[in-house]
């Protein structure tokens, strides 16, 4: 069982740490700590959002299937209109008239 170490408060509320570590080439600290700066957060919780935003990516597997359904999609449907890809907008704001 990995105990937690730390506790981390995240919109308010505890949430349990466990100090791990990371090894990483020097060029790419440097470029964590710079996007850390500018967001005005520690580079623990940078790599605790990218790490939190790949897991939500899914698995190389999951994303290849979530295009195979988008691309299954493309030409499927058709408006018999010749000038969508020009007037999209307007056909969009057309439709929620309605």
């Amino acid at each position: 069982m990995i105990m937690p170490v730390c506790m981390h408060v995240d919109a308010g509320m505890e949430v349990p740490m466990v100090r791990t570590q990371v090894q990483m080439e020097k060029g790419q600290l440097a470029r964590l700590r710079k996007m850390a700066d500018v967001e005005d957060i520690s580079v623990s919780e940078l790599v605790r959002r990218c790490v939190d935003r790949l897991l939500e990516e899914g698995s190389a597997d999951e994303r290849q299937e979530r295009w195979k359904t988008a691309l299954s999609a493309v030409g499927r449907f058709r408006s018999g209109r010749k000038d969508v890809s020009r007037r999209h907008d307007y056909y969009l704001a057309e439709a929620f008239r309605r």
